[in-house]
């Protein structure tokens, strides 16, 4: 059966189980029965000079949340080190802004290079915005060796959802960081009000950079953002994005990330097979499941994750 993206992303609600059984072939031919499980630290929150209008993190935004600088090193080290001892298999530090100053890149650096000398094996990310290449090769030798930065959405859409940064400059940075030599982690978030051609497209664009990590998200509308009544999704809905991106891209990493217990609720499990990898612990400023949850429900499924809880 050869499977149309924009046939998946229109099937019928009565249709959508048989579509999984041969969605679920894609993932057990590309990764098997591993679930890799990721976390990430709000390294530094809020006030970032652009106007996202579905992050909380926006100095547009009325959102309630913490506001605070860069956490220490200490700080930093010690969260990453405790997801690790969990079993979680990657951690990534994520810093609010356009992008990071010099002293702030360094002090993630110094950072990963103590993990590192710690735990060599230990795989480590970093999300800090649109940097230069010089700033990325710092990173690179200091430990980092996925750099993540998200095209949110199409290139067409992406003027409803921000005036200030541009979605060339979000595709230029992925670019730049797969040419020196990082794993590259890019993907986006649904239910802004995109359409299915938006959809396409976006997922055309990850293809044409070649990332190797693909993190789909989906919107918690926050009450103070823009987007807080935004209300396109339901369950069956972010299931056909996600059967579309694995079929998509039947030989790159999947993962679902945020707002996927909101929005998937009792279909959660279905989502949670076909793809290569989950998202654990909390985000950047709303909750997530419990580590154990998690784990659960991976092996209730008969699949296998590293997490030790």
């Amino acid at each position: 059966m050869k499977l149309e993206i924009n046939d998946i992303l229109t099937t019928k609600p009565e249709e959508i189980l048989f579509l999984f059984s041969n969605v679920l072939k894609f993932k057990l031919s590309f990764s098997g029965r591993f679930i890799e499980t990721c976390a990430i630290l709000n390294a530094k929150s809020g006030r970032c000079p652009s106007d996202c209008k579905f992050c909380a993190q926006s100095e547009k935004s009325k959102a309630n949340i913490k506001v605070y600088p860069l956490l220490s090193e200490e700080e930093l080290y010690n969260s990453a080190i405790s997801m690790f001892s969990k079993g979680v298999d990657r951690f990534s530090f994520v810093c609010s802004g356009i992008r990071p100053t010099v002293s702030e890149i360094k002090r993630i650096g110094k950072v990963a290079e103590r993990i590192k000398a710690d735990y060599p094996k230990a795989k480590l990310c970093a999300s800090l915005g649109q940097l230069d290449g010089d700033s990325l090769s710092y990173l690179k030798k200091s430990g980092i060796d996925r750099y993540h930065h998200n095209l949110e959405t199409s290139k067409e859409f992406y003027p409803y959802v921000s005036s200030v940064q541009r979605w060339e400059d979000r595709y230029r940075t992925i670019a730049r960081a797969k040419e020196l030599g990082f794993s590259v982690c890019s993907g986006g978030i649904f239910g802004l009000g995109e359409s299915v051609e938006d959809i396409v497209s976006f997922l055309t664009s990850l293809k044409e950079l070649a990332v190797d990590s693909i993190p789909l998200n989906f919107l918690y509308p926050i009450k103070g953002t823009k987007f807080e009544y935004n209300n396109f999704l339901t369950p069956l809905k972010v299931l056909r994005i996600i059967f579309a991106a694995r079929v998509f891209f039947p030989d790159t990493f999947i993962r679902i990330c945020g707002g996927r217990e909101y929005n998937l609720e009792q279909l959660q499990p279905f989502a949670v097979a076909v793809v290569d990898g989950l998202m654990v612990g909390n985000y950047l400023t709303t909750r997530g499941r419990s580590l154990k949850d998690d784990m659960e429900l991976i092996n209730n499924l008969g699949l296998k994750c590293s997490l030790k809880i």
